[in-house]
């Protein structure tokens, strides 16, 4: 598989591969958009690349099922990642059920109070994290490898938890 062969496949299927992804990534991931469709041409090329095309279908409805199943992929590790943060405290919806907006201005400024008694490594970890960064972003934006990333936000998870029970760092 040559370069300028590739590039062709993906002109010839870019609306193909951008309509799977668009419908089967739920509208909440669509920001990732760009990540999936890279995805689906990365896994394809791999694939070609290895000679594990096998023709029965064609190229398009092969990279069709490759964006689906990407699309699915992604859609289960962001919603595994809210789910993570959601869970350390660091999300605060504006849904029907929450506080007023008073409060939660009270409760990011608390937040906000607390990440700051962090020292630096865990502070800066945590408050991407609580942007909204995926730990993979996390790592590249500071430089350092994605474990060092894990390690960090589950310490600063601790050091949050001492903080909220009074307890000094």
């Amino acid at each position: 598989m040559t370069e300028l062969e590739f590039t062709q496949i993906v002109a010839d299927t870019k609306r193909v591969v951008l309509s799977a992804v668009e419908k089967h990534l739920p509208h909440i991931f669509h920001h990732a958009i760009d990540d999936v469709v890279q995805e689906t041409y990365l896994r394809a090329y791999t694939r070609l690349a290895k000679g594990d095309f096998r023709g029965d279908a064609r190229v398009s409805t092969w990279l069709y099922a490759i964006a689906r199943n990407e699309s699915r992929r992604m859609a289960g590790r962001l919603a595994r990642e809210d789910e993570k943060s959601r869970r350390a405290g660091l999300v605060l919806s504006l849904s029907p059920s929450a506080p007023d907006p008073a409060e939660q201005v009270t409760r990011v400024e608390g937040l906000a109070a607390m990440l700051g008694a962090l020292p630096e490594k865990y502070r800066a970890v945590m408050e991407l994290a609580a942007a909204g960064l995926m730990e993979r972003e996390i790592a590249e934006r500071l430089g350092i490898k994605t474990g060092t990333v894990k390690s960090r936000m589950s310490r600063g998870r601790e050091l949050l938890a001492r903080l909220r029970g009074g307890t000094r760092i």
